[in-house]
Order: C-alpha cells, then sequence, then structure tokens
C-alpha cells in the first residue's frame, strides 16, 4: 500500500539534528600563517551541519558573511547530498545567485537570474539493475538491508512541474526528514527507470561499519558509496561525487580546486575536501565533523549553530581588505 506524509513548508523539511562540537567556539586569530598569502576566488559549502545551523535555517551573521564574499566578488557555491527535490531549499539557502550542486553531484543547476530559467549542467543517473545488483552485494556482507530511493523521472518531473516529488522509502527504513514519501513493501522500492540515488539502512550497523564493509564489494566503477552521518549510506551512480560535481561549476567559471575555500563535515565531503586540498585551496571543518573530515581538512572553524562557517569568512574577507589596501597604497 502507498501512503504520504503530509507536505510542509520547505524550511520544515528538515529535522533539527544537534551534533556534538555545533556550539563550540573556535579561535582563528587572523589567519595569516595558515593562508600564506593565498585567497580564495570562489566558496564552496556544504550546507547541513555547515552552513546552516541545527534547526536547517541560515542565521543573519552567516547571511552576511555569504553577500560579503559575492561583494568581493567571491562566488558562494552550495555542494549537498539533497536531491532535486529540495532545490528551492538550496537556492534559499545560498542565497539564490551563481550555482548549486545536488544530489552528492549527480545533480548540478545554474540558478536563472531575474526569475528566468534554472540551467541544469548536469544530472546522472544509476539504471535499476545496477542498483539491484549492488544492493545484493552488500547485504551479501552486511545483512538484510532496508532501502530507500530516489526515483530519477519522478524527481525530474516533479522539479519541472514546481512540485515535491515523494521519495520511495521501504516500511520500516524511518526516514529522518517529514517530507512527502511513498511507503511501499521492499519488492516495490525500486523504480523500473533509473535512480538518482539509493538510501541503505542497517538495524545492526552504524553507517560507518555498513559503508565499510560495502567498500570492499562493490567496484567504484559500478558504484559510488558514501554516507552523510545520518544512519544510512548511499549507493550513487559511478564517478559522482561532491568533487565532480563541483568540477562542473568551476568549469563555467573558469576556475580550478586551487582557487577554491570548502566547508564541510562528513564523509561526503571528503572527495571535494581531497581535490581542493590536493590542488593548493584551502579545506576547513566544522567543530562538529566527523574525524575522518576532521583529519582531512587543512583548517577548522567553530561549529555549524554557532556561525562557524561565517567566522571564518569574516576573518578571510577582512585579509583580503587588508591585502588591497596595501596594494593601493592606502
Amino acid at each position: 500500500m502507498t501512503s504520504h506524509t503530509p507536505a510542509r513548508a520547505a524550511n520544515a523539511l528538515i529535522a533539527p539534528h544537534v551534533a556534538d562540537g555545533s556550539t563550540e567556539v573556535v579561535e582563528l586569530g587572523d589567519l595569516t600563517a595558515e593562508l600564506d598569502g593565498w585567497r580564495p576566488r570562489l566558496v564552496a559549502t556544504d550546507l547541513d551541519g555547515t552552513l546552516l545551523d541545527s534547526a536547517g535555517e541560515v542565521g543573519p551573521r552567516t547571511r552576511a558573511a555569504l553577500t560579503a564574499c559575492w561583494d568581493a566578488g567571491i562566488p558562494v557555491v552550495g555542494v549537498t547530498g539533497r536531491g532535486p527535490r529540495l532545490l528551492d531549499s538550496v537556492r534559499r539557502a545560498v542565497g539564490g545567485r551563481g550555482a548549486a550542486v545536488l544530489a552528492q553531484g549527480g545533480y548540478v543547476v545554474r540558478f536563472g537570474r531575474d526569475g528566468g530559467r534554472d540551467e541544469v549542467l548536469r544530472t546522472v543517473g544509476m539504471t535499476r539493475s545496477d542498483a539491484t545488483a549492488v544492493i545484493a552485494a552488500i547485504e551479501d556482507v552486511a545483512g538484510e538491508l532496508i532501502v530507500a530511493v530516489e526515483d530519477a523521472d519522478e524527481q525530474y518531473e516533479a522539479l519541472r512541474d514546481g512540485e515535491l516529488a515523494p521519495l520511495r522509502v521501504q516500511h520500516g527504513f524511518g526516514w529522518p526528514y517529514p517530507e512527502p514519501a511513498h511507503l511501499l513493501p521492499r519488492h516495490q522500492v525500486l523504480p523500473v527507470g533509473a535512480v538518482l540515488k539509493v538510501f541503505l539502512r542497517s538495524s545492526s550497523l552504524g553507517e560507518d561499519e555498513l559503508l565499510a564493509r560495502a567498500r570492499q564489494v562493490v567496484d567504484p566503477a559500478v558504484a559510488e558509496l558514501t554516507h552523510a552521518g545520518l544512519g544510512f549510506i548511499e549507493v550513487l551512480p559511478p564517478g559522482v561525487t561532491k568533487a565532480t560535481g563541483l568540477a562542473v561549476v568551476l568549469d563555467t567559471y573558469g576556475l580550478g580546486f586551487e582557487d577554491v575555500l570548502v566547508f564541510g563535515d562528513m564523509p561526503n565531503d571528503l572527495p571535494m575536501i581531497g581535490a581542493v586540498t590536493a590542488a593548493g585551496g584551502r579545506a576547513v571543518a566544522v567543530a562538529n565533523a566527523h574525524p575522518e573530515v576532521r583529519a582531512a581538512a587543512s583548517g577548522r572553524t567553530s561549529g555549524h549553530d554557532v556561525d562557524g562557517v561565517a567566522r571564518y569568512l569574516e576573518v578571510v574577507l577582512a585579509g583580503t581588505d587588508r591585502d588591497q589596501e596595501a596594494v593601493a597604497g592606502v
């Protein structure tokens, strides 16, 4: 039987989640030594757990910092696991300017100006047969799993019509957000056509352990695997990561990863953190970040409930202003 949770306002779709370290304040100083003369030409930031607070909101201080970046000629790109069904919430979070990377890199969009149409720069799906084979392989090493799916065709049709498409969710999954959902028996969860991504939950394994086991048996040439700290893992089309999605946006600006200041908190942020760091850009973890993200990032800022991204940007922008004044001889 199919059922739906009631539709709600977009801001209410993200359930409150308070992470350890979310209110920790990190003293930054002036970052001169850390940045060593480097300045960002683009800011890329994860949303949930990083830019947004625990209620899923952008506070006034953070909004002011994002505006200051744009005023300084530095585009801000939201890079998120949220699917295209939540495009409007992403648009609001980043102020409706520039571009955004959704679905862990599988859906990239440039926002229309002055009410114009958005331009989809990338969309990637996975076949039903590949998704079925990946789920079976993971269950061989992790036991029976509970499944939810983003149906590519359904999502795109709803987006075109300005609607919010429900997820396809197996009974018992325990989806953490109060979004519309088709609640289905397991054999009906996978659609006939392509899927944007598959969510897998174990009743006995945490997301870190489930991800580790899944990576032992799934070839990256068949599917990309990750998790966002929500108690389940995600199965994506091969080559779909936040790094490859961000690369599409960088190409439109004529920039490279070396030009990027990136913020993140969870393992799904690691590919873009790694790409930026390897190229000579700067990667910053919020105080509430997963241990792997803290280890991979070169910098650290305050938690997401105390405007950690804004605090870091304020110091960086102040340094940029001083450098410009010095060059001008002020």
